[in-house]
């Protein structure tokens, strides 16, 4: 919106100053003419119009001589005021001076510069403080989005190169039996749509346009335990469940997409045999608490830290047979986020890894 130049704010601030120092001078010398004109009296005189006449009069006595020196006085004020106020404006507006500048860079797309505000805190300081903590978080947030944007794209481009190269196969050798063929298709296929329908849950999530209602996270943890127990029983492992009733407050679907894709985790980066998945809830004061925890290979915590970002599913994962698309732990970590709680990855000291979700509790719910 295009709006028209104004006078600057040291200036405004600077005429500030000099209107204050002029007025409280103008009373300062005004109080002082009052009590000179009363001589000797203990009352207060109030001078009448004559008394003004021969304030202005050079040759009388008395007062007269106090104006042109008050004259003087304020114009050595005004000068003073303008000359002081300017500066001390623009020491008062540095800090600004400097978060401007940074707005305007990072408006340019350079996010790298903090102001980094010396000297004792104030109102300027944690403005400053404030926009470099913003600053630092959304050069995070973009690096990370650039980074998905290219995993994604190298992710999306396996499956399609796949596709590619089968297709100049049968092209090249037409009779070469195609039902090989087709359901090496369908395979690819399918894996390419799990990733897609993985990246737009993902984008959905983010954006956190979904309906919140009081929902018992205990009973999500049964609901998904259910569903995967025929997949546990095929593996070999034991699914067992237990905990208190945890009320909180959310997305059923998205919860249970998450208690399902870290069961479903559990399950398949287990044990060759008799593995076994602990899935229990437990309930606070102020929060309720998902965890989830697998037998398995132990895990270094370096390679830990990174199973919450996307397509990061560590080297031995990826050649399992449910490798899945890369993004199970990263859609709980974003559905956690959506939901105010926090995730927590640690592996387990025997092997295995320990996912902790904990979730703000619900309010008491009063029905009508």
């Amino acid at each position: 919106m295009d709006r028209r130049q104004g006078l600057s704010v040291r200036i405004k601030l600077t005429l500030s100053y000099v209107g204050f120092l002029l007025i409280t001078g103008t009373f300062l010398l005004g109080a002082v003419w009052v009590f000179l004109l009363r001589g000797t009296s203990n009352a207060l005189f109030v001078p009448d119009l004559s008394d003004f006449r021969r304030a202005f009069d050079p040759y009388s006595f008395g007062p007269a001589v106090f104006v042109p020196a008050a004259i003087l006085v304020l114009g050595f004020l005004l000068v003073f005021g303008l000359v002081g106020g300017w500066i001390l404006a623009g020491r008062v507006l540095a800090p600004l001076i400097r978060i401007t500048d940074a707005t305007r860079m990072a408006a340019d797309g350079s996010l790298s510069y903090r102001i980094r505000l010396e000297g004792r805190k104030d109102e300027f300081r944690e403005l400053a403080d404030s926009f470099d903590t913003m600053l630092e978080r959304l050069e995070s947030h973009v690096a990370e989005q650039q980074r998905f944007a290219a995993n994604a794209s190298h992710e999306l481009r396996t499956p399609l190169a796949i596709t590619q190269t089968l297709l100049d196969v049968a092209r090249k050798d037409p009779n070469r039996d195609n039902g090989e063929l087709v359901e090496r298709l369908h395979l690819v296929n399918t894996r390419a749509m799990d990733l897609t329908e993985a990246l737009l849950l993902l984008s959905r999530i983010d954006q956190r346009s979904f309906t919140r209602e009081h929902v018992d996270l205990s009973l999500i943890a049964e609901e998904a335990t259910e569903t995967l127990l025929p997949l546990a029983e095929k593996r070999g492992v034991t699914l067992e469940t237990s905990g208190d009733i945890t009320p909180t407050i959310g997305s059923h679907a998205l919860l249970l997409q998450m208690t399902t894709n870290l069961v479903h985790n559990a399950i398949v980066h287990n044990l060759p045999e008799q593995g076994t998945v602990w899935v229990t809830t437990s309930v606070h004061p102020e929060s309720v608490v998902l965890t989830v925890e697998n037998t398995g290979e132990k895990l270094s915590p370096q390679l830990v830290s990174t199973l919450g970002e996307p397509f990061q599913r560590g080297t031995a994962r990826i050649r399992t047979d449910h490798a899945g698309v890369g993004l199970g732990l990263a859609i709980v970590k974003s559905i956690t986020q959506a939901h105010e709680g926090t995730l927590t990855l640690a592996p387990r000291p025997n092997g295995g890894l320990r996912v902790t979700v904990q979730l703000p509790a619900a309010p008491p719910h009063t029905g009508s």
